[in-house]
């Protein structure tokens, strides 16, 4: 698909804005988007939900600036405070220093989960593509169900069905898990 903007390029980004309570979508390259500017960055994006989450201390909820002393990474030094003004770890030992303040985020940045569900290589998978794509789509049936969509949930039903034989078939035919 060519980009919307200069219909010259391929389009790598889909674009989805609200205005005036109508949605709408514009496909655009790299640069187009980049030249419109008016995108947000994922730093940013994080950065203001950390910001969010430590305005919304509970009594319950752990907090690195409850008291004077701040966390600070030993590995890299990287304080949590310099980790939510500019969104990003210093290294990978800050994910492990900074967890016990991150569930709270990662449920928001990740609707609820916060283990991370990676790609699988084509040539590796097997069926653990099918596996895959079967649990997200009971995922999806959760959803339907509580928006009280039962048709759409038996679809999604009858296609996890249909991709559970596909795995007994292969399975038959001598491929492992």
């Amino acid at each position: 698909m060519l980009c919307q903007e200069c219909n010259e390029r391929p389009a790598t980004m889909k674009v989805t804005k609200i205005v005036n309570g109508k949605q709408m979508e514009v496909n655009l390259c790299e640069y187009c988007a980049e030249e419109k500017g008016d995108f947000f960055s994922f730093n940013n994006l994080l950065a203001g939900l950390l910001n969010m989450g430590l305005g919304m201390k509970s009594a319950d909820s752990k907090s690195p600036f409850s008291n004077e002393d701040q966390l600070i990474c030993p590995h890299c030094g990287l304080t949590y405070r310099e980790f939510v003004n500019i969104g990003r770890f210093g290294c990978s030992d800050c994910y492990k220093t900074f967890n016990p303040y991150l569930e709270s985020i990662l449920r928001k940045l990740h609707g609820g989960n916060v283990h991370h569900n990676g790609k699988i290589p084509k040539r590796a998978g097997g069926t653990l593509h099918i596996r895959k794509q079967i649990n997200d789509l009971k995922a999806q049936i959760n959803d339907y169900v509580e928006a009280e969509e039962f048709e759409k949930a038996a679809e999604v039903r009858d296609q996890i069905r249909s991709l559970e034989k596909e795995i007994e078939a292969s399975q038959e035919g001598g491929e492992q898990k």
